[in-house]
């Protein structure tokens, strides 16, 4: 793998010179908190994925900025370079082509960037998530505050998962509500999914990590973009799942949001909120007629997050599944 540190050329061992420079320069690191980002991302362009914005959304709250991108076929890669910013290092990455178990190739890909991480602090932030500048001070005052307590393992985030186009958002438990973001790079850590953590404190048994929150919110577009990327975004992730891809169809002429976007309207609502600056270009460019919320639950598990959200105006529960121990 192959990497590269945008602003500071040269191969790694003038990056490993660079860091120690770094490191050298804050003095006691007990005082001097340094933080990563990192994420991964493959035909990001292609598939319509916000990762641009993704990335800049979290540059003002990190030290450096981790991106394993996989060889892919548009110019992912060459937007990343053009940020401009010092901050990020790219690692190249080929995806394992016959790997087509449960998705875990994209579990690889993320802890291949977690490993590359050097700060005290790992915030992972997918390539359709932004954080909102709001939230940028509370993400690093919750970083400050947790450093030196070793009870707190990871920050977890609020989630708003936009369905349909920007305009709406899940309330079902079927979509997390909280998730844990942000990991301490000083414990041993694994995943087998690219959603979660694991800490591996014992010899062969990992658990999910105690996690605080982080006051600060995670706005999720994936499933708000245009509805031909949409449906080609489906498609070519049912293919790291099953190593038979026709069964996801591939799309047709004239899809429309209503074709793209079909949950039963009574488990999402109306956004009502600011969208983070950084994104009103990519949500500007979104192709498709406003999206226009149907009834009709299609399968059993909408069937049971009907259940969830009608429990829910007598019992205030979050009946979400919870990755991490809240502390």
């Amino acid at each position: 793998m192959r990497r590269e540190r945008l602003g500071r050329p040269g191969p790694p061992a003038d990056f490993q010179a660079g860091l120690a420079a770094d490191l050298a320069a804050d003095g006691n690191r007990s005082v001097r908190m340094r933080v990563s980002g990192f994420t991964f991302i493959r035909n990001g362009a292609r598939l319509n994925y916000p990762f641009v914005e993704s990335i800049r959304s979290a540059l003002p709250v990190v030290d450096e900025f981790v991106v394993a991108v996989g060889a892919g076929d548009d110019d992912t890669r060459e937007q990343i370079v053009a940020i401009g910013d010092p901050k990020i290092r790219i690692v190249d990455t080929v995806w394992n082509p016959i790997l087509v178990k449960r998705g875990f190739v994209l579990a690889q890909q993320k802890m291949i960037a977690l490993y590359n991480c050097t700060g005290d602090w790992a915030f992972y932030i997918e390539g359709d998530e932004v954080l909102h500048e709001d939230d940028q001070a509370a993400v690093t005052a919750a970083m400050k505050r947790h450093h030196d307590n070793p009870e707190v393992e990871a920050l977890w985030f609020d989630y708003r998962h936009f369905y349909g186009d920007v305009n709406w958002i899940t309330q079902t438990h079927s979509y997390y509500k909280r998730e844990a973001r942000i990991i301490r790079n000083t414990i041993r850590v694994t995943t087998t999914d690219s959603l979660y953590f694991l800490v591996m404190d014992k010899k062969k048994r990992g658990r999910y990590p105690r996690a605080a929150s982080s006051d600060a919110r995670l706005f999720h577009y994936g499933n708000a973009r245009s509805p031909l990327p949409m449906w080609h975004k489906r498609r070519e992730m049912s293919q790291l799942y099953t190593a038979t891809p026709e069964t996801y169809p591939p799309p047709f002429h004239g899809i429309t949001r209503q074709d793209a976007y079909t949950m039963d309207k009574r488990l999402i609502r109306r956004f009502e909120g600011t969208h983070p600056a950084v994104m009103a270009d990519w949500i500007a460019s979104q192709e498709g007629d406003p999206y226009v919320p149907q009834y009709g639950a299609h399968n059993l598990r909408e069937w049971r997050n009907l259940m969830g959200v009608r429990l829910n105006r007598f019992l205030p529960i979050d009946f979400s599944k919870k990755h991490f121990k809240p502390v």
